[in-house]
């Protein structure tokens, strides 16, 4: 029996790859590359094809005896859904629509999801838990929500079981440093920092310094990309269990400020990393910051790299040894 991974060649889908293959599962990739990288996985089995291709993604299937799905593939920038919502829905929504409809043809009930903290929208209380008020302020947190809702009644009209992880700020690379975080456009606070101590960025930006914090800039929850990865699998192995489907946040439960990261970076990469502050940006929340006890409790979660610099050092290994990306 193989699984198969969704957008298994991006940032958190090659690192779940890694996760899972020293696991000893079989795994198939699918991945059309639009931001992943087929330099991040090793694999035999990998189709550069879209999900959206139902026939292409129906040979995968027949070829292949899959036991169940891991999704992430899914557009996920939230400001560039803002601009361009038709795009998030025509690839998120749709792409999920043709993945489940592939399932449902050839009877695969198990999937977990790869969703996001921005179902939430502004938080009315933290730490945030699953049974809080979901309501997105984006096009990418929309999207996520409705592809949430599709398996729920993919669930009751074809007993298609699913788990959906919420999870907050993804950080870190795999300790080998042989894989890591690549995007272009780069939008994560941390490899923004983590150029400037390269020399391609000048200084990284802080936007707002008079929020209601420790001291004054936004907080967020980092959990370590191979606790992701970890989450994941335990995620199919309660599905394995023949558990009912549910919907877990995924977070460390502490939050760090911009400042802290920053200063944690200057640390661990003994850079001075200038930065300067700039205005707030609309629609950041002061505090976001995960309850995972859910996680923890049901599916036996239990992340393994809790310290912000652990996340730092790993992502700088990677980023030393690879500054250009996968594209040296």
């Amino acid at each position: 029996m193989s699984i198969l991974i969704t957008g298994g060649a991006g940032y958190i889908g090659s690192h779940t790859v890694r996760y899972f293959t020293e696991k000893n599962e079989d795994i198939v990739v699918v991945d059309n590359l639009q931001n992943g990288h087929k330099d991040s996985v090793q694999i035999d089995h990998f189709y550069n094809i879209d999900i959206r291709d139902k026939d292409a993604l129906q040979e995968v299937f027949i070829n292949h005896n899959i036991e169940g799905v891991i999704h992430f593939a899914a557009n996920s920038l939230v400001g560039e859904s803002m601009s361009k919502p038709y795009d998030y829905y025509e690839n998120n929504v749709y792409g999920m629509m043709c993945l489940l409809d592939v399932m449902k043809e050839n009877n695969v009930k198990k999937i977990v999801f790869s969703s996001t903290a921005a179902v939430y929208g502004e938080p009315k209380q933290i730490p945030i838990m699953e049974i809080n008020e979901t309501n997105p302020t984006n096009p990418y947190g929309e999207t996520k929500l409705a592809m949430e809702k599709m398996m729920k009644w993919f669930e009751q009209g074809y007993g298609t079981q699913y788990v959906s992880l919420r999870y907050f700020n993804a950080a870190g690379a795999h300790e080998s440093g042989m894989i890591g975080e690549d995007h272009e456009p780069e939008t994560h606070l941390m490899p923004l920092i983590l150029q400037v101590a390269l020399g391609v960025r000048e200084q990284i930006a802080i936007f707002g310094s008079d929020y209601p914090t420790i001291d004054g800039t936004c907080v967020r929850d980092y959990i370590h990309v191979m606790d992701l990865a970890a989450a994941h699998y335990l995620a199919l192995e309660y599905l394995r269990k023949e558990n009912k489907s549910d919907v877990f946040n995924l977070g460390n439960g502490n939050g760090y400020s911009v400042k802290q990261v920053i200063d944690t970076a200057r640390k661990v990469t003994n850079h001075p990393i200038p930065s300067v502050l700039k205005d707030r940006r609309s629609g950041d929340p002061a505090v976001l910051i995960a309850s995972s006890e859910k996680a923890k409790t049901l599916l036996g979660w239990n992340p393994q790299h809790h310290s912000l610099e652990k996340m730092i050092a790993d992502a700088w290994n990677w980023h030393q040894g690879n500054p250009e990306g996968y594209t040296k």
